[in-house]
């Protein structure tokens, strides 16, 4: 049986933080769904397809690394595309609280998910796509941020 998680989230942007969870994982995982999703509490700064085509970018050589858009549970989701696992990255001990009560609501409503953390490398823990965005916005480089593959120049245009 395949093992097939979902990276959730609504990665705008996509840092080096999730890039390195996302090719940490694949040592665990078959396949990797990043499946980018509607946060109701955001209101998105990236269109939803350069978020797409950025991240596409970034994995363009790795078949077992998808994107998908969904909007809704993520638990909905993952019964769509027979996900058993749904992979997360904690940065902080907050992170881990939030995400055990997401994890263990989705759990309830899902019994067969399992939720797997994996922490940040040390060097990104302070990054999140919040902070990235607050850089883009003020015109600063956010290159260190952001992953190799990816033109920072393209980013650039939404400061405006």
């Amino acid at each position: 049986m395949e093992k097939n998680a979902i990276f959730p989230g609504s990665f705008d942007p996509f840092t080096i933080g999730h890039e390195s969870i996302v090719r940490r994982s694949m040592s665990i995982f078959d396949k990797v769904i990043i499946m980018i999703g509607y946060n109701s509490n955001k209101k998105p700064f990236f269109p939803l397809d350069k978020r797409m085509k950025w991240i596409n970018e970034v994995f363009k050589n790795d078949k077992n690394i998808s994107v998908q858009i969904h909007e809704g549970l993520t638990v909905d989701f993952c019964k769509k595309v027979n996900a058993k696992f749904i992979l997360r990255g904690i940065r902080t001990s907050s992170d881990f609280e939030y995400e055990r009560a997401i994890a263990q609501v989705n759990k309830q409503m899902y019994p067969e998910l399992e939720s797997v953390f994996l922490l940040t490398l040390p060097e990104h823990t302070p990054v999140n796509s919040s902070i990235v965005r607050d850089i883009i916005l003020h015109g600063g480089d956010a290159s260190m941020f952001l992953p190799e593959s990816l033109n920072p120049d393209e980013f650039k245009n939404y400061n405006e």
